[in-house]
């Protein structure tokens, strides 16, 4: 039978919790990037150079676009995508569910708000610079604004080698994290791990901004099935059209 949950608890109501922005120095540049421009085109008017003037202008405006782009994505439109995809997986309710890189819980909490009888898992290596504010206490203090707690458990672990047994989680999920493993190596080792630790007949989703070809190709060679690879639209714009959010899933054999 499945269980429900609370719509009042959905994502599309009013998170209480504190979550960040993910990669803070990207808005960081191009808000900086964009303000420099357009005032080097008030400066190249008034010192009687029009011709620098278009141009500046333009590139700061397009910087400056960005910026808001990456911030509706991080602060809004990634809560909105998740919402959808967590959905997609119909969970009963009483599943075990781990984010890699779960960061301040933004995922990891909206998948706890749909276990009243599961749990969610995270694991991070809690990393400033993946997440302003990356802190195991700040992920705890927000399960607490969003009451659970008592859903959750949270492991300082790198994604490519897991803490956990074959097939302990129902489903894997992981939002803008794998990517940050810098060699390709270790990339595919990750995917073998969330493979590894997923149980016969889980579901695994992946939403990055690169490889996802590569990931989609891993999973096949893994023997996954019901594989997709698919963009999420404008909520997950980070900087505009040309950085898009791909999600990647598929289905572990049972």
């Amino acid at each position: 039978m499945k269980l429900s949950y609370d719509i009042a608890s959905r994502p599309s109501a009013r998170r209480q919790g504190k979550y960040g922005v993910d990669a803070p120095y990207v808005p960081a540049i191009y808000g900086a990037a964009g303000t420099a421009l357009l005032a080097w085109g008030v400066i190249a008017l008034a010192l009687g150079i029009p011709a620098a003037a278009p141009w500046a202008f333009s590139y700061g405006c397009l910087a400056l676009m960005a910026a808001g782009l990456y911030m509706y994505a991080t602060r809004r439109g990634k809560f909105v995508v998740w919402d959808k995809l967590l959905d997609d997986l119909a969970l009963r309710g009483d599943e075990s569910i781990l984010d890699l890189g779960c960061g301040r819980g933004a995922v990891l909490l909206t998948a706890a708000r749909r276990l009243p009888e599961g749990r969610a898992h995270g694991v991070d290596l809690w990393r400033s610079q993946d997440q302003s504010g990356n802190d195991p206490a700040v992920t705890e203090r927000n399960a607490q604004a969003e009451g659970v707690a008592d859903r959750i458990e949270l492991h300082t672990a790198d994604m490519t080698r897991l803490p956990f047994e074959d097939g302990t989680f129902d489903a894997v999920v992981s939002s803008l994290a794998i990517h940050n493993i810098s060699d390709s190596a270790g990339r595919t080792t990750a995917i073998e791990e969330a493979v590894r630790v997923l149980r016969p007949g889980g579901r695994l989703v992946i939403a990055d901004i690169r490889n996802t070809r590569r990931y989609h190709a891993d999973l096949q060679r893994l023997g996954l099935h019901s594989i997709t690879r698919r963009g999420v639209g404008a909520r997950m714009w980070w900087t505009g059209p040309w950085m898009p959010t791909t999600v990647v899933s598929g289905t572990k054999p049972t």
